[in-house]
């Protein structure tokens, strides 16, 4: 099982992928985020040498050396990189096709790989299941997305992230044509995820008591543990595999039901579950994937949202620890956490939202409003 450091980073022996052929020079944009700090383990561990570039605003204890250089890409200030080369430039937290362009001026000609965090947001839609990385992608319909800022993209509400992710893939294939890995993850679960989507079921089941359920357990689902994600980039890297590629899973497909019982067991537990309509959900005004985290109702407006095709992922060596280690290791993150962040989680029902919405159905039932009875099941 997972062992957690001083800054409560799951680490986990990686899957058997043999040693790599030799030591790669790795820059990453970011590292002190989610998905960094497991790319930088992982890196060290297959004795690489790392380079973090950000703002060293967040500071962290490696088990190895790793130079640190400091610039400010909100500001455009990257002459830091100037003048130095690296085998890959891995970019993790790039919303915006300026800081593309500007790391593309900044490291011409110094970089052998460009290897692109993006997200399958780009898809210009979710309708059409099983759909591959050739789906038609988001447009931007402003004037110039190189005129975007992180100001701009937060006064959206979210609905310029999709579009200005698949613009910043347009800016990488420009700025760096022909040595471009292109990687769209889904849900990126695990330990160190600061939104909560996948960890709010954990700590729903763990508490106990009577769990709402959305649909009736057969609406499909994909995630992906943050530490899969992290290390098949190093292993893309250390193979210089190019290209795009969707990054989620499992390899085989996942409902609702499933992933609740994979949790429970995981956790040793025998929920009570109760499974409630999308419908009336609806009409309770309960959101999918927000209120109710990871799920998305596979008949409605977004049939494809959750049956993305890995296919070429899974063919370039992307591999999936268990539901039941993310489970325990997302779980056992969570209990580290601060008291004041454990108070309020950012996803999913309170348990007071949830328990009115709860006696609603109930109620809903006894009425006649739907048919059948209320009944507590486990997942």
């Amino acid at each position: 099982m997972a062992t957690f450091g001083t800054d409560a980073i799951a680490t986990e022996a990686p899957p058997n992928t043999g040693r790599p052929s030799r030591p790669l020079r790795i820059l990453i944009l970011g590292g002190t985020g989610f998905i960094g700090p497991q790319q930088v383990l992982y890196a060290l561990s297959r004795g690489h040498t790392v380079t973090l570039f950000n703002r060293g605003q967040q500071k962290r204890h490696w088990p190895g050396k790793v130079e640190e250089l400091i610039g400010d890409r909100d500001r455009g200030d990257l002459k830091s990189l100037r003048g130095r080369t690296w085998d890959v430039c891995i970019d993790n937290p790039t919303t915006l096709p300026v800081w593309v362009r500007d790391v593309g001026a900044a490291l011409h000609g110094q970089i052998k790989q460009y290897l692109f965090i993006s997200t399958v947001s780009v898809y210009a839609d979710n309708a059409t299941p099983d759909a591959d990385e050739s789906a038609p992608l988001a447009v931007y319909r402003g004037a110039n997305p190189l005129a975007e800022t992180q100001q701009s993209l937060r006064a959206s509400g979210g609905e310029l992230y999709g579009p200005l992710k698949a613009a910043s893939e347009h800016e990488a294939l420009r700025q760096f044509p022909g040595i471009t890995t292109i990687v769209r993850p889904g849900l990126i679960a695990g330990p160190g995820d600061e939104s909560d989507r996948f960890t709010y079921w954990p700590v729903r089941l763990s508490r106990g008591g009577e769990v709402l359920a959305p649909g009736d357990g057969s609406d499909p689902v994909q995630l992906i543990d943050v530490r899969d994600l992290a290390q098949w980039t190093i292993r893309l890297a250390e193979s210089r595999t190019l290209g795009v590629f969707n990054a989620t899973g499992p390899a085989h497909p996942l409902r609702m039901r499933m992933m609740l019982a994979g949790i429970a067991g995981a956790l040793r537990l025998q929920p009570a579950i109760t499974w409630v309509p999308a419908r009336f959900l609806d009409e309770q005004h309960v959101e999918a994937w927000t209120d109710l985290p990871v799920w998305v109702p596979a008949a409605g407006s977004d049939p494809g949202f959750a049956r993305r095709n890995i296919t070429r992922a899974l063919k370039a060596g992307l591999t999936f620890r268990s539901l039941a280690s993310t489970s325990l290791d997302t779980l056992a993150w969570w209990h580290q956490q601060p008291p004041e962040r454990r108070a309020r989680m950012k996803a999913g029902l309170t348990s007071e939202r949830e328990q009115a919405v709860l006696i609603a159905w109930k109620r809903s039932v006894q009425i006649g409003t739907y048919p059948g009875r209320p009944k507590a099941r486990g997942a």
